[in-house]
């Protein structure tokens, strides 16, 4: 199964949806999304690519209300957990945060597999000791909606246990013309 992780999408629609745009191409057949969207309305640009977007909120919650209607309608592919969540995808124990420290902490535990975070913008995979002396991998996607960094994704073969941070595909010209749009290079 491949997965597209993404975090801190800000209320960015178009680099959004470029992700999972490209994810799909790629052969995603799900999205994680760890925290920071904001305005829970950006989340309905993925509805068109029906994935199942499993959502967690970060220190920018937005409106949680309408984020939990939005996960509650029938016509939605949004699954709100709330602020963390634990879920299984292809056989493999996978844990979701939006602070990095917390992830690291969960990753020591062994009780996961992949532990996702976000929150300082930073993409990065790497694998952690755990507490029986293996390891559990941390993915941070860095910032999908392109605050203060490049946008980014991890694109991900949980099969295969094979992850790559990828950059936003973007018509650099299209992006600097929307107006919630910033890219930092």
């Amino acid at each position: 199964m491949k997965v597209c992780i993404v975090s801190d999408s800000h209320d960015n629609r178009f680099l959004l949806q470029a992700a999972v745009k490209d994810a799909r191409e790629r052969g995603a057949e799900a999205v994680l999304h760890c925290g920071d969207v904001v305005a829970p309305t950006t989340l309905r640009i993925l509805n068109p690519f029906e994935l199942p977007v499993h959502v967690i909120h970060g220190n920018n919650t937005g409106d949680m209300f309408s984020m939990s209607r939005l996960a509650n309608d029938d016509k939605s592919v949004v699954k709100y957990y709330g602020q963390d969540a634990g879920i299984d995808l292809a056989e493999k124990r996978i844990f979701m945060v939006h602070y990095p420290h917390y992830a690291e902490a969960m990753c020591a535990t062994g009780d996961w597999d992949i532990v996702c975070c976000g929150h300082d913008h930073q993409a990065c995979i790497k694998e952690i000791e755990n507490v029986n002396g293996e390891t559990s991998l941390y993915i941070n996607p860095g910032t999908v909606g392109g605050i203060g960094a490049k946008p980014t994704y991890v694109m991900a073969d949980l099969e295969k246990m094979e992850f790559e941070i990828l950059d936003v595909p973007v018509d650099e010209e299209l992006a600097y013309n929307q107006p919630s749009v910033t890219i930092h290079e």
